[in-house]
């Protein structure tokens, strides 16, 4: 038999739980506007970085995609200095969040790699090709490795 304070508790819990879901939600939405802000920011900068680098660009025939590999190497960099030094410079989930998945993720570009390799060897440019996706890589995990390295 229910009584007036089962009744009670039992509205109090079931508050409670209601209460922590919508708070979860929120929590994983303000996630998503961190994410967003970080990724159009990054994008944006991705793409001053190619507008950019017209103007240094010696041959519009030179089919080296430069800016690619600048924003990815950087890229790597990057977010090896973010999560390296998050806690010393004192950035919170959403900060480190928002400057890694956000920023980091807009701002490189693995799909352009992708596709630019693709058009490479589509092209019979098998040198450049080589080039491009070794240093790509190689230097990215560099980059990668000196911000870790910069905190030791």
């Amino acid at each position: 038999m229910w009584n007036h304070n089962r009744i009670l508790l039992y509205l109090f819990v079931e508050t409670i739980k209601y209460v922590l879901t919508e708070v979860e939600h929120l929590y994983h939405s303000m996630n998503l506007i961190y994410v967003f802000i970080g990724g159009g920011t990054g994008a944006v900068l991705r793409y001053m970085v190619s507008e950019g680098w017209k103007h240094f660009q010696v041959s519009s025939t030179t089919m080296f995609p430069w800016p690619t590999l600048i924003v990815n190497v950087l890229g790597c960099f990057l977010i090896g200095l973010f999560y390296t030094n998050s806690a010393q410079w004192g950035l919170s989930a959403e900060v480190r969040l928002l400057l890694t998945t956000g920023l980091c993720g807009g701002f490189t570009t693995f799909s352009t790699l992708g596709w630019e390799s693709l058009n490479l060897l589509r092209s019979g440019m098998y040198g450049t090709f080589a080039l491009y996706v070794t240093l790509s890589i190689v230097l990215g995990i560099c980059a990668a490795l000196i911000a870790v390295l910069i905190k030791s």
